[in-house]
């Protein structure tokens, strides 16, 4: 009752207050930042790592252990969340509402290459990435055929389709998931290594030596200098059973004699 009698009386002073709220409301809005996705500062870091041939309890137990293990060693670590998939993990990490994630951030990809020490040959850095509304996707584009391989349709959507997005300004096109990747698996019979007196490494660092292709100098023959690699690597999966494991004075061991 009182404001509305002091309105009566002085309508003059009321008007005025008004076109001032009005005035500084359309001030704010014409100066407030306007964004889709804002960034919201969520204090969540994202870990990924992939291991071909891996399934998910080898995940967690020979690399999703030790990443755990020394996750908590970072400031400001509140819990950690991890799955485990075929070939795959992804970790992660929560943070105190008050965290440096800056920080947070430099003390993980320190840790992740701590724990890598631990880790088996061969394993790739993970993909590190701080969760924000930035970075959630805003759409998928899902590709089906009737006529062509799963393995084809990998193909097109990384090769064709990814770099097309990849060039249009504020866009990033992640690589595409969902294919299948060829994978060649050797079983090793552990009765005939022990047969022969080797050890599953000794197979592993055959696999990996007998299969690769490497430089190996220049050969020249008249004017011309030609480059001569030394090109092991096999064209087909029978060409494997024939790869020596073991050689010396006593019999070749072939890998189809072990596995």
């Amino acid at each position: 009752m009182k404001l509305l009698l002091f309105a009566l009386r002085r309508p003059v002073t009321i008007i005025v207050l008004v076109v001032a709220m009005a005035l500084f409301s359309f001030l704010v809005v014409k100066r407030m930042a306007i964004d889709i996705f804002p960034n919201l500062g969520l204090p969540a870091i994202y870990v990924a790592q992939p291991y071909g041939g891996m399934d998910p309890a080898q995940m967690e137990a020979y690399l999703v252990s030790f990443y755990e293990y020394h996750f908590l060693y970072i400031t400001g670590i509140e819990h950690v969340e991890s799955k485990s998939i075929q070939g795959a993990a992804l970790m992660k990490l929560f943070f105190h509402p008050d965290t440096d994630m800056d920080q947070a951030l430099a003390q993980t990809v320190a840790y992740v290459n701590r724990s890598r020490a631990f880790m088996p040959p061969g394993t790739v850095p993970p993909f590190i990435s701080r969760f924000d509304a930035g970075s959630v996707p805003v759409g998928y584009l899902v590709f089906q055929s009737e006529s062509r391989s799963l393995k084809e349709i990998q193909d097109l959507a990384l090769f064709r389709v990814r770099p097309m997005f990849s060039a249009v300004p504020g866009v990033s096109a992640p690589p595409p998931f969902g294919g299948t990747a060829r994978t060649i698996v050797v079983k090793v019979n552990p009765e005939r290594l022990r047969a022969f007196g080797m050890s599953p490494e000794e197979v592993v660092q055959a696999v990996r030596t007998g299969n690769m292709l490497m430089p190996a100098g220049n050969v020249r023959i008249g004017d011309f200098a030609y480059l001569t690699p030394v090109n092991s690597v096999v064209e087909n999966i029978e060409e494997l059973e024939h790869l020596p494991i073991r050689l010396g004075s006593g019999p070749t061991v072939f890998l189809k004699d072990v596995g």
